[in-house]
């Protein structure tokens, strides 16, 4: 069977959440399959780098709440009034790659609880988003379980998207199946140049300005560290970043962009609070640029403590690490490392995993 029916968040960007269900029907469109995604809602952008492959169906959802939140505010709807997409038809494979839609499927795609995200990015939150959580944070969490079983039982396969992602579900009862990791392009992701500036550090501040450590890098920078940073440029971002001399804020970028910062960083720093996966670190090793983060969750899965950047386990070390490779930098030989070590990640070895997912669920219904 060679037709597949993908359904994900809101496709108004191509980062976060949406970017695997973008990737593999890419590479399995390649591969000769039907594909058809449908989503809540479809941006002009993103239907253009979509459409020539794939047949896209858009429920046109409406975003009032949260605008430049569509993904929280459709979960958010989901928890209290289930949200289904158009039926399938019946000879297609149905892979749930939303945390928003509610729809019978052969393969859920779990990237994360996202009460989990809300507890570790709360330290981080403005005052007033901060509070409110505090008081509602209960409810929701009540709310996503039950949902998350929902979405367990209406799937034949529960698929998370990493070892750590895979233990939170795990924690709560639910019964995972595998692990397959996000799919990563590395025909765009590759060094630019086999002389890399070195003369800053690359840091990232998250599509809402809510997902780095600010007080961290502030840290970093106060050390003399020179710091090129990118993402959502919002009021969410502290003064005390904004203003530091040490620190020079980009804002969002094209991949182009990124790829060149990438490339000529001496190294990347991620700041994360939540991250049951991290594009970044995957993106910047893609690069040849080893990355400097935290040994927990997704990223301490990806990078390689040593041999492809530094996992370290308290924001001081990572603040100390930062400053002593600022001075006395690493072996080059990291960079090849790096690049050997995202092949893993790779959108096409990554598309076999789902091939071969995609056949076993087709041997069993025959």
């Amino acid at each position: 069977m060679k037709k597949v029916f993908i359904i994900t968040d809101p496709l108004v960007t191509s980062f976060g959440s949406v970017r695997p269900p973008l990737l593999l029907s890419k590479e399995l469109s390649r591969c000769g399959f039907d594909v058809i995604i449908s989503s809540p809602r479809v941006s002009d952008d993103v239907r253009k780098l979509i459409e020539g492959h794939v047949k896209i169906i858009s429920l046109n959802m409406n975003f009032y709440i949260t605008r430049q939140l569509p993904t929280f505010e459709a979960w958010l709807r989901c928890l209290v009034r289930l949200c289904k997409t158009p039926c399938p038809l019946e000879d297609f494979l149905v892979i749930n790659f939303s945390s928003s839609v509610m729809v019978r499927s052969h393969v859920y795609y779990a990237q994360g609880p996202m009460t989990r995200a809300l507890d570790d990015m709360r330290p981080e939150m403005p005052s007033q988003y901060r509070h409110s959580y505090r008081l509602a944070s209960w409810l929701l969490r009540i709310l996503e379980k039950k949902m998350v079983f929902r979405y367990r039982k209406l799937s034949n396969l529960f698929i998370a998207n990493s070892k750590f992602c895979k233990s939170m579900y795990e924690d709560w009862g639910v019964n995972v199946n595998k692990v397959i990791y996000p799919p990563l392009d590395r025909s765009l992701f590759k060094p630019t140049t086999s002389k890399p500036s070195g003369d800053y550090v690359l840091t990232y501040f998250g599509v809402y300005g809510k997902e780095a450590k600010f007080s961290v890098i502030k840290k970093v920078a106060d050390k003399g560290v020179k710091i090129k940073a990118f993402g959502s440029k919002t009021p969410h971002i502290p003064v005390y970043i904004l203003k530091h001399p040490n620190i020079e804020t980009l804002g969002m970028l094209t991949n182009e962009e990124l790829i060149k910062l990438y490339s000529n960083a001496l190294y990347t720093l991620f700041t994360f609070t939540h991250e049951p996966f991290g594009y970044v670190p995957a993106e910047s090793m893609a690069c040849g640029t080893p990355v400097l983060t935290y040994n927990r969750q997704g990223p301490g899965e990806t990078v390689i403590n040593g041999q492809t950047g530094w996992a370290v386990d308290s924001d001081w070390e990572l603040i100390e690490t930062a400053s002593k490779l600022w001075v006395e930098g690493y072996p080059q030989v990291m960079r090849s490392e790096c690049r050997k070590r995202v092949l893993e990640f790779d959108s096409k070895v990554i598309a076999t995993q789902w091939l071969e997912t995609l056949q076993e669920i087709d041997a069993q219904k025959s």
